[in-house]
Order: structure tokens, then C-alpha cells, then sequence
């Protein structure tokens, strides 16, 4: 049975991702989570402190699913996983969607959470992208922390195509797109070094006649 205080940080990581921070009342925090004023006051200072708490509750959410990306294995294989598992392209991200709220933006501590938030994803793809190199699946000529924003860049990018479509097209697109680049990259990591060349052909030395 959960607690007063999981289900008011639950309701508030909710109406956070669906409506973001600026446009969440106490009071509609207290009706979705179902308990008192009181309650509410009883375990947090105000808005500010539950959403500080909420914010860390979606944070660890998108941080356990990044773990994907430092399991074992072949490391691109990590990256397509954690690129292909099932993200809700109309809804956004919980994480991402706090960027586009004024009151997040001007909060230093609130802000703060999501930027290290992406920061430490961002590490992991790097670890991950610099596992593959070093596992010859991907060019040497890659820099790691350069894809791993691009990665970064391509999902929360489709995040917002899907949701100014209104479909999740853009975001399963985007992500097709993205692993086939990736693939192509390992295609040319794993090509001879000169593809084309002809090698020199090995012949027999010629017997000279007695």
C-alpha cells in the first residue's frame, strides 16, 4: 500500500509530464493523489519541495532504462536496444518536456536536475559509443562525446515531432534513421582498410629450365 507522501510525489511526477510545472496547482495535486491539504503540508514545505521530488522520481526512471547502455555484450548492439525500446512520442519526455516550462528554466535547482539528468545519459552513450570503437564496431574517426549528443538530440527531437504531429510516426522514424546510420557506420568499421584495391596475387616462383 503506498504512502501519502508516494502518492502525492506519483500525482505530482504525473501532472508535471502532462501539464509541466508552471501550470500544476497544489490543488490538483492534492485531487489526483487523493489525500488532505494537510497531508500534503505534513510532508512538504510547498510546491516547490514536491516538485523537486517528482522531478528526482522521473530522473531515476530515465536513468535506470539508460543502464542498458553499460550492460554486456556487443556495444552497438547496447545502443540499438536502448535507441529502439518503446518511448510514447505524443506524450514527450518526462524529463525533456521540464525544458520547455518557463518556471523550470528560471529555477536553478529545478533546471539543474534535468541538465544532469542528460548529462549523465549523455556519459553513457559515450561509454557505450568508446566501447564500440574500441571493440572495432564503430570508426575510429567517431568522436564519443559528439554522437553521444546526437543520439540525445535525435530522441528528444522526435519526442517533439511526434507530438506536433500528433502521431508516433516521427519518433519510431527517427529512430529507424538513426540505427540505420549506425549500422552503417559498423559496416564500414568491419570493410577492409582499402576496399576496392585489388590484393597482390601470390604466384609460384618460376623453376629455371636446367
Amino acid at each position: 500500500m503506498t504512502t501519502a507522501r508516494e502518492r502525492l510525489t506519483e500525482a505530482m511526477a504525473a501532472l508535471l509530464w502532462e501539464r509541466g510545472y508552471a501550470a500544476t496547482s497544489p490543488n490538483e495535486v492534492l485531487a489526483r493523489a487523493g489525500v488532505g491539504q494537510g497531508s500534503m503540508y505534513h510532508h512538504f514545505a510547498g510546491k516547490h519541495e514536491l516538485a523537486v521530488e517528482a522531478f528526482r522520481s522521473a530522473i531515476e526512471a530515465l536513468l535506470v532504462e539508460s543502464r542498458t547502455l553499460q550492460g554486456e555484450g556487443s556495444p552497438v548492439d547496447r545502443i540499438e536496444a536502448y535507441l529502439s525500446r518503446p518511448r510514447p512520442g505524443t506524450k514527450g519526455c518526462p524529463v525533456g518536456r521540464m525544458t520547455q516550462d518557463p518556471q523550470v528554466v528560471a529555477d536553478p535547482e529545478l533546471l539543474g536536475l534535468v541538465e544532469g539528468a542528460f548529462d549523465t545519459v549523455a556519459e553513457r552513450w559515450a561509454g557505450a559509443i568508446a566501447d564500440a570503437i574500441a571493440a572495432g564496431e564503430l570508426p575510429a574517426a567517431l568522436v564519443p562525446a559528439d554522437l553521444a549528443l546526437t543520439l540525445s538530440a535525435v530522441v528528444q527531437g522526435g519526442y517533439v515531432l511526434a507530438r506536433a504531429h500528433g502521431s508516433q510516426e516521427p519518433m519510431d522514424a527517427a529512430v529507424r534513421g538513426i540505427v540505420a546510420l549506425i549500422e552503417a557506420a559498423r559496416a564500414a568499421a568491419a570493410a577492409p582498410t582499402h576496399p576496392g584495391v585489388p590484393q597482390p596475387r601470390t604466384t609460384p616462383p618460376i623453376e629455371e629450365s636446367s
